[in-house]
This record gives C-alpha cells, sequence and structure tokens, in this order.
C-alpha cells in the first residue's frame, strides 16, 4: 500500500511513503513532568513542586525545577513519603506565578507523565484556579505503554520504581518532582525503543499504541456476536470449561464487546481475553438482580482474574463469648454458640481497633486464658498487669464476683445491640482530656478507635435489621414507565421481576411472591440470632445484603409489603456515621488521601 499524495524533490515528483503521514518520534518534542501534591486529589489538595525535563531526539534541552507554596501545610504523611516539609515550600513561590513559567517551557510540546490523568489533572485544577485556558496539550502517559509493551514475566507492575530498575536508568525516583521527571524519560526512552519492535515511529503511532485493541482482542470479537442487550451476568470460560472472569452489565451486548476493543487496557483483563474460547451470558429481570449474581457467581467460583468478593467466608467478627467470664475476641466464622457478635468488619486492624473502643468503655478481660468459676475459687487463675493498672474487672483474682463481672458482659451485650452511648461517651471524655494536654497524636489515635467501632457497630446494626425480616417487597420505577420489583427474605434477595408500563403491579407482586425462592431463617449467634456471615442454606452474605440496602436507598424506591418490623436501634451506631465522617474532615482535610 503507498500514500496517495506526492510530494516534490529536486524538481520531480517522488511517491511518498506511510512515514510521511505522521510526526516522526525523533522530531518531536517531549515535556516529561512529574509533580508533588498535598494530597491525592485536585479539587482539594494543591501542587507543592513541578519538575520539568524537555527532550527531542533523545537529547535534553532543558529543564525547570521548583519548591511551590500550596497555600497550607504540607501533611505529615506527604512529608514522610517526599521529604517535603512545611518550612521548605513556606519561603517558595506561589502557583500564580510558576504556572506562566511551566506554560511557556511546554508550548508546542507533547507531554509525558507517569500516571499522567494524575499530573495532568492537578495541571488543569491550576490553570482553571490562576485564569488560564488549558493548553490542547498532546498526553502521553508512560504507564499506559508500559502496560502495552512489557509482558508480566518482565515487570510486576507498572509503578516508576519498578519500571526504572527494569531499564537501568541513571536517575532513580525519589518523590521528588525533577528527579523523578528525569527517570521518567530514561523511561520514556526505554519503551519507545521496545515500541520500534511493533512498526511503531510516529507521534500519532506511539499515541494510538495504548488504546489499539491487541491481535487477540481482534481475533476474539466473534465471542460478543450473540451476546443479548440486556442486563445480566457473563461469564468467560476458557476451552476446558473454567470460568475465568464474571462481570455484570445492564447493557451485556455493550459491555461484552469492550473487551475486545482498545478501550480496554487492563493487562490482567486483556490476559484472561486471551485465554478465554466462550462467553456464557445470564439475563436477569433487573440491575439489582445481575448484581446480586455477580457476587454468587464470583463467591461460588472464585475466578482467578477477578480480585473482589472471592471470599465472603474471610468476614472478620468481634466475639463477645459465651463463657462464665466473657471476653472480646476476634473471629472468621459466626457460629450458633449463644456468644453476641458485632460486624462484618473490613480489616483485622480495624477490628482491633474497634475491640479497644469497648475495652474503655467496659472493664473486660482481655487475657485468653479458659477461665471457670471453680477456677478462681480455687485461686489457680493467672494474673496479668492490666490487672493491677485497672484497666480490667480482674475475676482472675477475685476481685470481682461472678455477679459483679456479669454486669459488665451485661453493658457489653447492650452496647453491641444497638446501645454504642457508653463507647463513645468513654472516648470522647479521653479525646477531650489529650487534647487539653495537647497530645493531638494520642487524641487521633483514639478517634480512630471510636471511628472504627462506629462504622463496625453501624455496617452490623444496619444488616442485621434487614436479616431478621421474613419477607420485604420493594417496587421502583423503571425507566420504560415500569416497575422494577424485588422480593428480600431474611436478607437476601429471592426474587426480582418487573411490570410492564401502564400494567397493574398487584397481579406481578403477587405472582413474584409465590414464586419467590424459600429462604430460612438464618441461625448464628448475632443479635436477635441473625449471624450475618452467609449461614448454611439460608440468608446472604453482607455484600449481597448491602447490595439490597443500596437499591432500597434508591430514588423513587417503594415499599410495597413488609413482613416484620425493620427499625434500627434508636441509640445505635448508625446516626454517629456522618458525625465521625466530619470529625475526619474537620480534623485532617487530608484524611484518606494518598499519593499515586
Amino acid at each position: 500500500m503507498t500514500a496517495a499524495h506526492e510530494v516534490q524533490g529536486r524538481g520531480r515528483a517522488v511517491q511518498g511513503t506511510l512515514d510521511d503521514l505522521g510526526t516522526p518520534l525523533a522530531e518531536v518534542t517531549f515535556v516529561v513532568v512529574d509533580l508533588e501534591t498535598t494530597g491525592g486529589s485536585a479539587a482539594d489538595s494543591a501542587i507543592t513542586e513541578i519538575g520539568a525535563v524537555k527532550v527531542r531526539g533523545g537529547v535534553e534541552l532543558g529543564e525547570l525545577g521548583t519548591l511551590v507554596d500550596p497555600g497550607g501545610p504540607v501533611p505529615p504523611f506527604i512529608t514522610a513519603l517526599t521529604g517535603i516539609t512545611t518550612a521548605m515550600v513556606t519561603a517558595a513561590p506561589r502557583m500564580d506565578s510558576v504556572l506562566p513559567a511551566f506554560l511557556e517551557f511546554a508550548r508546542g510540546c507533547v507531554l509525558v507523565a507517569h500516571n499522567a490523568p494524575f499530573d495532568i489533572g492537578f495541571l488543569k485544577a491550576a490553570c482553571a484556579a490562576n485564569g488560564y485556558a488549558w493548553p490542547a496539550f498532546p498526553v502521553v502517559d508512560t504507564v499506559d505503554l508500559a502496560r502495552r509493551v512489557l509482558g508480566k514475566d518482565e515487570v510486576p507492575n507498572c509503578k516508576l520504581g519498578t519500571l526504572a530498575r527494569f531499564f537501568r536508568t541513571r536517575t532513580e525516583p525519589t518523590h521528588r518532582a525533577l528527579a523523578d521527571a528525569r527517570a521518567t524519560v530514561e523511561v520514556l526512552h526505554g519503551l519507545i525503543e521496545r515500541l520500534g519492535s511493533f512498526g511503531v515511529t510516529s507521534l500519532e503511532e506511539l499515541r494510538g499504541f495504548a488504546k489499539a485493541p491487541t491481535p487477540e482482542q481482534r481475533r476474539k470479537r466473534h465471542l460478543a456476536d450473540d451476546v443479548p442487550s440486556a442486563p445480566g451476568v457473563y461469564l468467560f470460560e476458557d476451552a476446558g470449561g473454567e470460568i475465568l472472569y464474571v462481570g455484570k452489565s445492564g447493557d451485556l451486548r455493550s459491555r461484552v464487546r469492550s473487551y475486545f476493543t482498545g478501550s480496554e487496557t487492563r493487562r490482567r483483563v486483556r490476559e484472561m481475553v486471551g485465554l478465554a474460547e466462550r462467553v456464557r451470558t445470564i439475563v436477569c429481570a433487573t440491575g439489582l438482580e445481575a448484581e446480586v449474581r455477580e457476587l454468587r457467581l464470583i463467591a461460588e467460583h472464585k475466578p482467578r482474574y477477578n480480585r473482589r468478593s472471592k471470599f465472603p467466608e474471610r468476614a472478620i467478627w468481634l466475639k463477645l463469648t459465651a463463657e462464665p467470664f466473657p471476653r472480646l475476641s476476634i473471629v472468621r466464622e459466626c457460629r450458633d454458640d449463644g456468644a453476641r457478635y458485632l460486624g462484618p468488619i473490613s480489616s483485622r486492624r480495624q477490628a482491633e481497633e474497634a475491640r479497644a473502643a469497648l475495652h474503655e468503655a467496659v472493664p473486660l478481660r482481655q487475657c485468653t486464658q479458659r477461665l471457670t468459676v471453680r477456677l478462681v475459687e480455687r485461686g489457680r487463675a493467672r494474673t496479668c498487669a492490666l490487672a493491677d493498672l485497672g484497666r480490667c474487672g480482674a475475676p482472675c483474682d477475685g476481685r470481682e464476683s461472678p455477679d459483679a463481672y456479669a454486669v459488665h458482659t451485661e453493658t457489653a451485650h447492650a452496647i453491641m445491640e444497638g446501645d454504642v452511648r457508653p463507647v463513645v461517651a468513654a472516648a470522647q471524655v479521653r479525646i477531650d482530656r489529650l487534647a487539653s494536654e495537647l497530645r493531638y497524636e494520642e487524641a487521633a489515635a483514639q478517634r480512630d478507635r471510636l471511628a472504627a467501632f462506629v462504622r463496625a457497630a453501624a455496617r452490623g446494626q444496619r444488616l442485621t435489621a434487614l436479616a431478621r425480616l421474613p419477607e420485604l417487597v420493594a417496587a421502583r420505577p423503571g425507566f420504560d414507565g415500569g416497575w422494577e420489583l424485588s422480593v428480600v427474605r431474611y436478607g437476601r434477595l429471592a426474587a426480582a421481576g418487573t411490570v410492564p408500563p401502564r400494567a397493574h403491579p398487584r397481579p406481578y407482586v403477587d405472582a413474584l411472591i409465590a414464586t419467590a425462592e424459600t429462604v430460612f431463617p438464618p441461625g448464628g449467634g448475632a443479635p436477635g440470632g441473625v449471624a450475618l456471615g452467609a449461614p448454611p442454606s439460608s440468608g446472604a452474605t453482607a455484600e449481597e445484603m448491602e447490595c439490597v440496602l443500596r437499591w432500597l436507598d434508591l430514588p423513587g424506591v417503594r415499599l410495597v409489603e413488609l413482613d416484620g418490623a425493620w427499625t434500627c436501634p434508636a441509640h445505635g451506631a448508625e446516626g454517629l456515621r456522618a458525625w465521625i465522617d466530619n470529625a475526619y474532615t474537620s480534623h485532617d482535610p487530608d484524611a484518606g488521601q494518598g499519593r499515586r
């Protein structure tokens, strides 16, 4: 194939080539930029340092590097990561004077960044804040290029430090802007060298390379041919029938087809597409049914290319044991053993924080020895330092009788069942005292303990309220003028259906209830006899119930029928979640934000 145009050379026509259609990479001027910031969001964080290197044809043309005054303190975790302190940026120029210099430095060039959306997002926000129109810079992301060029057997991930080691760059990334920009220049050159084997020689080919589908994706586009345009679940399977990946969509055909286009750039997913030989679909009546079916299929088959929701059985719980002198224990299973459970909790660390908060309010024993009344009466129980410090009721040495210790147990029962006021009051006293003594880090640690407890208790109480209901029927307006129906029994989605537009809903509701799955009351030791841990043959996982609750919270949802009382405790943790979140926001604007 030849180019359609001709170029003139020395007075005669010369047939052009395809290379004439693009800008050769050797003639492109790149400006490789890196930023350091006070947080991970351009909406409420600021730039603390800019580093940029201008290169063309492998030759460095110039550098720009400066600290920037963000207009506020640098958070401690950013200082620990980058070494940039508040004192260092106090005397630095502000963004309104740095930005014009950068824009002039980069004028007419192609911007390059590692994880470009992060850096470009901050630069666009800075332009908007200072009244500059964002220039239409072409942008190249070295992360996207690395994902296409390098195999999993070559690099475990595409972090800048990993790529710098792979390409043996002279500059080591240090989370300082100019050093990271210099390292990114060398990574870019290494990637361009690798791209030569793919026939990429122009800027246009370079920018399109990361978005182009792989040969495997193009070859397997036929797998989406028979996929219907309906809500449901899709399963990618290999030649042996193993389920590789499970997903959901409101439009199965559109979603599955996207896996075979250049818009799908995730390396693991592209690898999965290379192994897939068929796509099986399950059409669902509603989006909620699709979401729930996806969770159940992932938990059942545990596909190797799914990362989330594969192990619902690994949920973590805070357990108040059922023994003569109960204690708080962190466990991974709810049993029908008469104990009280709080959770599920997202991580063991959060469970430990929640347990510590409860211990501050109730002096339950913290030792793990098996303690019986007979052992205490004979004086054979071991004692610990907590008893001497007054942090424990110390039933082990007889200071408290079984009846006196039972008062602590009942208080803990009441807290776990719904009255969280004792925990909040105890934590607030300690936070106020530590803050008055200017011991702010210790006060923050107490706040974190309280937050972990409130969030765990709120989640557990919200899910328990749903799991106790024998039956709940709800309807949501559909996009076509009809209704979406859901039947929920003991927290489990038992049936889903739709009502056509302008049809009377009652017959459809009755038919759906009559054909819904039979769900037996879940057993276990959580409050009210409900264990939120997917008990055998009945109930639902916590994640499934949260899907149902999110659906019930959508605008326009109406309760059709309700068997039982759907309530949360008057003094429960749910009402404190906003208060806890506000405490974090007001004390630390950058809480929860991280640098890439």
